[in-house]
């Protein structure tokens, strides 16, 4: 009994013991091997409730060589650099102290490089794939520059949270797209990387103009993070659609209640097989809510028909289904 008893006494100092080994081993500094320094810092995500490392930039004592030097090797790799939009605004037009560095504003003080002839990156940091941690990486692109406008809400973005890294978008040393510095050259493919769903669903028959080039993906969504839910632009999905749409906005002097609630209630932004981006076709969709009242129907029925759908369409009659300002038009009919 009295080996149990103290068994249980030291539990709660065994679990605290395992939450300090948890917590050092998550929030441990990176191996000597990383070019750069980074250390816990609470995450601005809402709802995140973790740390995440943030870059902290190169230490002190690093020496800046100036891009002259790298073009003893890097020749050819300046020459494909100042093609590209970034490579332009730093060779021909720089605005602040970061972009007259020109190849140290984004890779950091190349002293220690250069002095061991290239043998060690030192204090460099590289964009390759795994080379370098993610944190890293954007922030040599968030703190030195892009913090602002399009990126001001990047930090507990969707995309941050997850680890996408900006060179994951982005190529900065070799033009690919014609605006933005793009991995590919359109939005779509850039985007359908990762959302390939989306891209399935944008071959279907109906679908927003985004495979004929009208459109973008980041004109409805800002994938550098933004307030609302799913990094959309505007506070809301209905501001998202007005847009474009504007006729639909009101105010109506009679408001349909699912549309004032969200156009996706009944549209499928992303493509449909149904025509007008409808999720289903009508008048099924329309019964999905209107079973019991007014024209009390069951779902509708092909084989059988439906005495109360005329030519089967709900919008043959009811036409102003977004809303209506007609002193008679409380049924959208007018």
């Amino acid at each position: 009994m009295k080996k149990r008893n103290a068994v249980v006494a030291l539990l709660p100092l065994l679990a605290v013991a395992l939450l300090v080994g948890w917590a050092c081993s998550r929030f441990s500094p990176p191996s000597s091997g990383s070019s750069q320094a980074l250390h816990p810092q609470a995450s601005s995500a809402a709802g995140a409730g973790a740390s995440r490392p943030q870059w902290t930039g190169p230490p002190p004592a690093a020496k800046y060589v100036g891009s002259e030097s790298c073009l003893a090797c890097h020749e050819e790799s300046a020459k494909r650099f100042h093609k590209t939009m970034m490579g332009r605004i730093m060779s021909i037009n720089p605005r602040t102290p970061q972009e007259q560095r020109n190849c140290e504003s984004c890779h950091g003080p190349g002293g220690s490089h250069v002095e061991t002839e290239g043998g060690a990156l030192g204090t460099l940091t590289t964009f390759r794939k795994g080379a370098e941690p993610v944190e890293a990486q954007n922030a040599t692109c968030v703190n030195g520059c892009h913090e602002k406008g399009e990126h001001t809400f990047w930090r507990g973005s969707t995309h941050e949270v997850r680890g996408v890294a900006c060179v994951s978008c982005h190529k900065v040393m070799t033009s690919v797209s014609d605006r933005y510095n793009l991995a590919k050259p359109t939005a779509i493919e850039v985007c359908s990387q990762c959302h390939q769903n989306r891209r399935a669903q944008l071959q279907r028959s109906s679908h927003m103009p985004l495979r004929e080039g009208k459109i973008s993906c980041s004109d409805c969504h800002n994938p550098h993070g933004t307030a609302t839910q799913a990094m959309l632009r505007e506070d809301s999905v209905n501001e998202n659609c007005y847009t474009c749409h504007a006729e639909k906005r009101g105010p109506f002097l009679w408001e349909h209640a699912p549309v004032i609630e969200s156009c996706t209630n009944c549209h499928e932004p992303h493509g449909s097989t149904n025509a007008r981006l409808l999720k289903v076709r009508i008048p099924r969709l329309c019964q999905q809510c209107h079973i019991e009242t007014r024209h009390p129907t069951n779902p509708y029925d092909p084989t059988t028909g439906s005495r109360y759908v005329v030519n089967r369409g709900c919008t043959n009659c009811h036409q102003k289904i977004h809303g209506s300002n007609h002193p008679s038009g409380f049924a959208f009919t007018n």
